[in-house]
Order: C-alpha cells, then sequence, then structure tokens
C-alpha cells in the first residue's frame, strides 16, 4: 500500500491543484454559481477518484507486494504480477528474462560438466605412462633415477589435486561416510609420502591416543592429510633434521588433530589469507613449487565434509595445522 500511495502522489497531487481551480475558474467567469454546487462537484470528482484509486490498488496489489518484497520474487520467478495490463506486461516479460537465464545455466552446467569429465579422463591418461616410468625406474639403481622418482612424485600430486579440484563441485556424488580410525589414515597419508620425507630428512613423530575414530571420506580424508603434510615438509629444513609433530587426542566433545611442523612459519600479513585461491604469500613465492591451491582445497573439503581446520603460525617459529570433528553418534 505504502509503494501504491508513493506511486500515485503526482495524480493526487494534480487532482488537488485540479479541485483548488475550479471555484477560481467559476469565481472569474462571473457565473455567481452556488458554492453548494461546486463542492458537490467536487465531491463526485473525488468519490470518481476514490474508486478508481481502489480499482487500481486491487489490479495491481501483487505487483506492488513483490515490489517490497524482492527475494520473494526470486525465489518465485513465475507467479502472477496482477491483471492489469502493465502487470502482465511486466509479468512477461520477467518470464522471458527467466527463461534466458535457465537456458544460460543450463549451457554453463553442460559445459562445465563436460570439461569435468574430460579433466578427469586426461588424468586418468596421464597416469598410464606415470605408471610405466615407474615401473622401468625400479630396474634403475643410480642417482638419475631417484631424482627422475622424485619428479615422478610431484607430476603424480599436480595430477591428484587437478583430478580433486574438478570433483569438487560434484562433491556431494563422490564421497561415502564411515567410521574411520583416524591413525590408521594418517599412517597411510605417510606412507603414500615416505620418499619426500626421506629426501627432505624429515621425520613424522605421530604422538596419538588409542581408538581415535571418526565418521568421514577415506579418500578425500587423505588428500587432505597428503596436502597439509606436503607443505609441512617443503617449508622445512631439510638440513636440520626436524619433525613433523602429528598429536591426536580429544578435547571435550571434539576429536582434534594436529599437524606441527618446525619449518620457516607464515608472516602475520599472510596468515589470513592462506586458505584464498591461489594465494601463495611471502613464503610461497621463496618456494616456487607452490600453487596455492593446497590450502583452498583442504578449507572447502572440510566444509564439505563437516570438520574444521584451522591454522596457527609465527615467522621461524612453524606451523600448526588443527583438524576436529565433534563426536558424532550413528546408528549401527
Amino acid at each position: 500500500m505504502r509503494l501504491f500511495l508513493k506511486d500515485h502522489q503526482m495524480l493526487v497531487g494534480f487532482y488537488v491543484l485540479q479541485m483548488l481551480l475550479v471555484p477560481c475558474v467559476y469565481w472569474l467567469s462571473g457565473e455567481g454559481r452556488p458554492m453548494k454546487i461546486v463542492l458537490y462537484g467536487m465531491l463526485i470528482s473525488t468519490v470518481v477518484l476514490m474508486v478508481y484509486l481502489v480499482i487500481r490498488y486491487l489490479q495491481l496489489r501483487a505487483y506492488y507486494r513483490l515490489l517490497q518484497q524482492p527475494r520473494k520474487r526470486v525465489n518465485e520467478p513465475f507467479q502472477t504480477l496482477g491483471s492489469s495490463v502493465v502487470a502482465e506486461a511486466i509479468q512477461e516479460l520477467l518470464h522471458e528474462l527467466e527463461r534466458n537465464r535457465q537456458n544460460e545455466m543450463g549451457q554453463l552446467r553442460t559445459s562445465k560438466e563436460q570439461q569435468v569429465v574430460f579433466m578427469n579422463r586426461w588424468v586418468h591418461q596421464m597416469k598410464t605412462p606415470l605408471s610405466i616410468i615407474q615401473l622401468t625406474l625400479e630396474d634403475v639403481d643410480d642417482e638419475t633415477a631417484g631424482s627422475i622418482q622424485d619428479e615422478l612424485d610431484k607430476l603424480r600430486k599436480g595430477l591428484e589435486m587437478v583430478l580433486h579440484s574438478s570433483r569438487l563441485e560434484q562433491f556431494e556424488g563422490d564421497f561415502r561416510v564411515e567410521l574411520l580410525s583416524l591413525q590408521e589414515v594418517l599412517r597411510s597419508s605417510i606412507a603414500e609420502n615416505r620418499r619426500l620425507f626421506i629426501r627432505r630428512g624429515i621425520t613424522p613423530d605421530i604422538r596419538m591416543e588409542d581408538d581415535l575414530q571418526i565418521y568421514s571420506d577415506s579418500k578425500w580424508l587423505r588428500f587432505m592429510f597428503t596436502q597439509i603434510l606436503t607443505n609441512a615438509v617443503n617449508y622445512s629444513d631439510s638440513k636440520s633434521g626436524k619433525k613433523v609433530i602429528i598429536t591426536g587426542y580429544k578435547q571435550e566433545e571434539r576429536t582434534i588433530l594436529d599437524i606441527q611442523d618446525e619449518g620457516i612459519g607464515i608472516s602475520s600479513e599472510d596468515i589470513h589469507r592462506v586458505f584464498n585461491p591461489y594465494f601463495t604469500g611471502e613464503r610461497g613465492r621463496q618456494y616456487h613449487e607452490s600453487t596455492g591451491m593446497g590450502l583452498y582445497l583442504v578449507r572447502e573439503i572440510s566444509a564439505r565434509l563437516d570438520n574444521r581446520v584451522e591454522l596457527f603460525s609465527e615467522p621461524n617459529e612453524g606451523t600448526l595445522v588443527r583438524f576436529s570433528w565433534v563426536h558424532t553418534k550413528y546408528p549401527k
């Protein structure tokens, strides 16, 4: 109603001006009409205006209500706007715009799905030559083979990152929640990266309570742990024989896993942006292997798996990444 009245302020204003001019015209013409007749005519005109405004409001009521609640229109784009010619024309225009938007969204969705399928096939095709090179290197025992093996590991991890990035948009169809032993999943991730630990001279130090179990997806969990362990090793000084300390424990209503390295740490200017995509920061520019996607993917996967991830760091004091899960009881 308020918007309707504002929209018709000019009409009412000109009507009032007209009603004031009518007695003046009669007076200037010298006709000497009785004031009662003039007032009666003004009253009839006012009644006609009121009837018009009521009919107009009834015709455009839905239209003005939706203009006052634009979010409702977005959620229900095909609802009626009223029975007036203007409302029907606007409704048809909005329907056409919505149909165009739906078509564009469908095209974008199809294009995205095709891109994901292409990336998945490409990654799997690239894994085949990597596996062949891996088998070939098993028969070679020299320093060159070790260097090639290190580069193969980097390629394999890069392909895994591409694969998981492409699957992130279809996460709901690519995960399975089950009861997992946190220590088993963690040891599996460490075993997958054992060559990296050995090459860098870093020792994993596992300090976990027994029987720590969580509900999660093992594949996505191993991917997250691999990202954090790789960062912990790469940003540590390999010449000092440092450790990556992994601690698991229960705290109140949560299961906590801390992965603490003794590396170069993160500056205070960068720490609030480390989970942003493609952000490498000051330390990442020193280590050219950084892509800026690892921590971003960890945060996105954690959000979808409903666990919390936090990061604490000081320059030259190392970095601590903390995962935590709420104790959830599922029916057996």
